[in-house]
């Protein structure tokens, strides 16, 4: 059985010496850089590889782009290579933050045509509260080949958005708080606000109030009744960089609404191009 969305503690703790099973931490901070690796390298679970969001899943930041740039995604493959991964591993990665970040990396695998990837439900935390190990062991890594496919139709670039949203071609989901989203605080942009016709679903909403997803079934329900008529191929999410967006998209997987896409870019690009448009307050 392959896992493409969501994995149990359960079921990884089951599988953890299984060499074909290749796990991946993916914590991090925004507001300080280096305390995934330091956590990772304080306690992570068995075998797990470390990747980070700023030196692994994104590119340099330039003036046209927004704060996490898509990788180099040949250079990504070399690293999911060294780190031990084949086309055909399950790959499972985790966090500590309810998905956000490795959210990213798993959706960066399903762009290079990797399928077989899960992300950890209840990351480390439910892994531990299931009584779980962890190790401060560092895994033996066998490098090997993976051969990317990289299918570019996984997102959208700022002027498809564009295009897209004038003809009202597609349903934009921005994943940040309410705040952030009327424009009534900004803590990490330089300009507050949201892209003109898009609707607000904080990915917080994925979660109750134990970290873990919500049913399929239930998060069917809510997106169905938020998207509408719309096809879950013509939704596009972001968020401030084209992270905490993945949370949202994999939540709609996990639902069985397959197919939407993200505008990797984010607020972050958007705000960028003085040209283009800036709402305040609730959509209209």
């Amino acid at each position: 059985m392959t896992y493409n969305a969501l994995v149990s503690a359960g079921t990884l703790h089951q599988q953890i010496n299984d060499p074909k099973w290749i796990i991946v931490d993916c914590r991090f901070s925004l507001a300080n850089s280096e305390a995934g690796s330091y956590a990772y390298r304080h306690g992570h679970i068995p075998h797990a590889r470390y990747a980070d969001l700023n030196k692994d899943l994104s590119s340099t930041i330039t003036a046209f782009t927004g704060r996490h740039p898509l990788p180099d995604f040949r250079l990504l493959a070399k690293k999911l290579g060294a780190w031990g991964i084949t086309n055909n591993s399950q790959v499972v990665c985790y966090d500590d933050t309810g998905g956000t970040f490795a959210g990213r990396f798993w959706w960066l695998l399903r762009c290079l045509g990797h399928d077989n990837v899960a992300v950890l439900n209840g990351g480390i935390q439910h892994w531990k509260n299931q009584g779980f190990a962890l190790t401060t062991s560092l895994p033996t890594l066998k490098p090997v080949t993976f051969r990317p496919y990289l299918n570019s139709a996984h997102w959208l670039k700022a002027l498809q958005v564009q295009n897209s949203l004038a003809r009202k071609a597609i349903c934009l989901i921005d994943a940040r708080t309410p705040e952030r989203y009327r424009g009534e605080q900004e803590p990490i942009d330089p300009v507050a606000g949201h892209i003109p016709g898009a609707l607000n679903r904080p990915f917080q909403l994925n979660l109750d109030n134990t970290g873990l997803f919500l049913s399929a079934a239930s998060l069917s329900r809510q997106f169905k009744t938020f998207i509408g008529t719309t096809a879950p191929e013509q939704v596009v999410h972001y968020c401030g960089s084209g992270v905490t967006a993945c949370h949202n998209l994999l939540a709609m997987e996990h639902a069985g609404l397959t197919g939407s896409k993200l505008y990797a870019g984010s607020w972050s690009e958007w705000i960028s191009d003085k040209n283009r448009g800036i709402a305040t307050g609730d959509a209209r």
